[in-house]
Formats: C-alpha cells, structure tokens, sequence
C-alpha cells in the first residue's frame, strides 16, 4: 500500500509509502488521504492530524509523474486536479490542529499538501519548491490559493513565478515553515506539541473554526477550484506535455 495510519496519544499521523517514488501522490494515496481526513474528522480522540512521508529523502515529489502524464486533456487533467484538490480543501478546512512534518524534499504538489495545514516543520537540510511553473502548468491542487493565505502577497508570488527549489532554512525566515527541528520522525515531532494536546478537542475545533469562518467568507473553496480548472487549460498544452517529457527522460 502506497501509505500507512498510526495513532500516537492524540494525534492521527498520515505517511506517504512510496519511497521509491519520491511519495509521489497517486490515486491509492489520494483515497487514503481522503479516509483518513474523514477518520480525523470524525473520531473525537485526535487533536492533531499529521502528514509526512516515509523515509528521509523526500515528503512527497507532488504528483506521480509517469502515472498522470497519461492524462491528456484538459478534462482528463481536471478530473485528477479536482479530486486532489477537494481533498485539500477539507484538509484546510478540518476542525482539527493540522501539521505537515517536512522530513525530506517537497516539490511542486508537496508544496501544496504542506500549505493545506496549519503548521509546517522541516528537518533540517530539506529543500522544497513551488515547481509547477517549470512544468509549464500552474499549482493545481488549490495550493497555490493557500499559500497566497499562509504568506504576504509579495512572498507567495515570487514563489510561484520563481518555481525555485530553496533550502527549508530560506522558506522559514519568509515564515512559510514553522520551524526547523532536529526530529528523525513523527514520533518525535508528537512530543513538541505537549501543549497543544493538553487543550480539550472543543477548544482547539474552536480555534480552528475562527480561521476557516474567515476563508468560507472569501470564497476559499471557489478561488481554489478556479486555480484547479486553470492548471487543467495549461496541462493539455503541448508546452506542459513537452516539459514533462524532458523531466522523465533526466
């Protein structure tokens, strides 16, 4: 299986297994994804929902390359976009404290899975890039309307135009990771947030609720699903499938 659930105390911890795809992000993993927001959601035990991927070399690649290049069309590729993109809306929508553990590189749809959440802290020495314009295609997951949300304007945007890959340590003075921490594993990162666990379920959901008010007010939802539909225009452009082919033939 493409990734694996554990539940340490109160926090519910998501890993990407397919180390031998840098996790990239495939259909298997988007379903899981999808069950356990709904088990966060929906058991009041977990407080925090953490995602990371397996091993140290890498988060997640963003999305399976050699699996989605198949899609062709605009439609083919907005069907895909979409059905990740909803995911992460509920992700950044969940009533819960939501931690990305950034424990290798994070490229391109990466990027976008670690803006969904609340929090995000990176092992030292990670690298991570909003790629998708070297790609000759947008962000496509809503991540890129996210984070317009995590960071000032100015920021996101040189972020997105740039599609560098820059050290976590660059990323965390512009305040998009948290925190740089020694942390081998999720395990370890749990123990940091003593004090977030110690709070009651209601307070945190409370917490919580104050933000996403504030998003469904401006149209989170639909400014996300109009960066989806965009990407899927750029994505049967040759420039986009001839960019990709150049990718997989490195």
């Amino acid at each position: 299986m493409g990734y694996h659930l554990h539940q340490k105390n109160n926090v519910l911890v998501f890993t990407i297994a397919r180390p031998e795809r840098r996790n990239a992000i495939n259909y298997e993993v988007m379903d899981g994804l999808n069950e356990a927001v709904t088990k966060a959601e929906n058991d009041d035990s977990i407080k925090i929902f953490m995602i990371t991927g397996e091993g140290s070399a890498a988060f997640c690649a963003g999305g399976d390359l050699q699996e989605f290049h198949g899609l062709k069309t605009q439609q083919e590729s907005y069907s895909m976009l979409s059905k990740m993109g909803a995911i992460l809306y509920r992700l950044a929508t969940l009533d819960k404290v939501t931690v990305a553990f950034i424990n290798g590189t994070a490229v391109g749809g990466g990027c976008e899975i670690a803006a969904a959440c609340d929090y995000r802290f990176a092992r030292q020495g990670v690298k991570m890039g909003f790629v998708q314009g070297s790609l000759a295609i947008t962000t496509g997951w809503g991540g890129g309307t996210l984070l317009y949300e995590r960071l000032p304007a100015n920021q996101a945007f040189r972020l997105l135009t740039e599609a560098n890959i820059l050290p976590g340590q660059t990323l965390s003075e512009l305040g998009f990771i948290d925190q740089i921490v020694e942390a081998e594993s999720a395990d370890e990162l749990i123990e940091m947030f003593g004090a977030v666990i110690e709070k009651t379920a209601p307070v945190l959901s409370a917490y919580k609720k104050m933000l996403t008010r504030k998003w469904i007010a401006s149209d989170l939802k639909e400014r996300m699903e109009s960066e989806m539909y965009e990407c899927s225009v750029l994505w049967e452009k040759e420039d986009h499938h001839e960019a990709v082919d150049r990718f997989l033939k490195k």
